[in-house]
């Protein structure tokens, strides 16, 4: 099959490995997704390696040659603006300064537009909704808890720099129960990651432990790293175990207040969720309760519209994407822009 119009590749860079998708000009999917490992921590140049490997066998399976794709959608794990890479994360050294998307269309002779994970994966989960034609906030409680935006139409709202939409380091006004605010990984206190994220479960499920009325609970077990409790915290939360279900009800309700202020801003109309709860089997109560810490804080007209009380104006959906949505986002972004 020939694609007179060309083919556009989004490719998704993470930690361990990349992610890699081709679209045709009327956005058809083309192929499947090809996964190639990730050399993030060996430099650029080395992950320019791996991008060119991931194009090189999506075309084949395509059987296409490289010179078929019109434009590269690509997203990076770090902060980045312009092109321009501003923090390190978990990426080598000689990331940080480095204009990766013009070196690397430089190097492939396509034309390239970049952006960070999270946008990228908002991007791909407004490109599933192909009938949708609002706003998208998405919301992605993980190890932190990550969010973009897409502004109706279909373009990530990134800000002047490309550093808009940190919505894990809201501050929300939650404290321990000893009055403190918790730390957060960004180095400041009582931001909105400190308590929805894997790092605030761990912290949390240690606190419960101490109390006397979880001492006969299974997890109590002091031979077991706090790590490995926290992991096995959404299979206790999926039996109804009461520890767990209080701990995840509680980060989601937090989870609720923080976009009700987020909602505020930007008035999205739709909020997805994704990251790993995406698929757990206790998903409706934790998005219920996500709902009621929503209502608790959003004026009732980010709630039902006051012309007409059958109409949500902000809507609850789980993110649908799955792993390549954030490659797919970019697949789509590079069509709308080099087609």
């Amino acid at each position: 099959m020939t694609y007179s119009n060309g083919l556009f590749a989004g490719l998704d860079i993470g930690g361990t490995t990349i992610k890699s998708i081709l679209v045709d000009a009327k956005g058809e999917t083309v192929g499947d997704i090809v996964e190639v490992r990730s050399h993030v921590k060996d430099g650029f140049e080395a992950t320019f390696a791996q991008l060119e490997s991931a194009m090189d066998q999506l075309t084949d399976a395509a059987g296409q040659s490289r010179s078929a794709i019109k434009g590269i959608g690509l997203d990076v794990p770090a902060p980045c603006s312009d092109g321009v890479i501003w923090g390190k994360a978990n990426l080598a050294q000689d990331w940080v300064g480095s204009n990766i998307r013009d070196q690397f269309s430089s190097r492939v002779d396509i034309p390239v537009t970049m952006t960070n994970d999270c946008n990228a994966a908002a991007l791909g989960e407004y490109a599933i909704r192909r009938k949708h034609l609002g706003g998208l906030l998405l919301v992605a409680p993980g190890t932190g808890l990550g969010g973009g935006m897409v502004l109706p139409g279909g373009r990530a709202y990134e800000g002047q720099h490309g550093l808009a939409l940190e919505v894990g380091h809201v501050s929300v006004p939650f404290h321990e129960e000893d009055g403190t605010l918790p730390p957060c990984s960004c180095g400041l206190e009582g931001c909105a990651e400190a308590w929805v994220s894997l790092m605030a479960l761990r912290r949390r499920l240690g606190i419960e432990l101490q109390k006397p009325q979880w001492s006969d609970h299974p997890l109590a077990d002091d031979a077991v790293p706090i790590q490995e409790k926290a992991f096995q915290l959404r299979d206790f939360a999926s039996d109804g175990d009461a520890l767990a279900c209080q701990l995840f009800e509680q980060q989601a309700n937090i989870l609720g207040h923080m976009i009700a202020d987020v909602v505020r801003v930007f008035d999205p109309g739709l909020v997805v969720i994704g990251g790993g709860l995406t698929e757990a089997d206790f998903r409706d109560d934790y998005l219920q309760w996500v709902k009621d810490g929503f209502a608790k804080r959003a004026w009732p007209m980010y709630r039902q519209s006051p012309v007409d009380p059958d109409i949500e104006t902000t809507r609850f959906e789980w993110a649908t994407g799955g792993d390549g949505a954030a490659a797919l986002g970019m697949a789509y972004t590079a069509r709308e822009m080099f087609r």
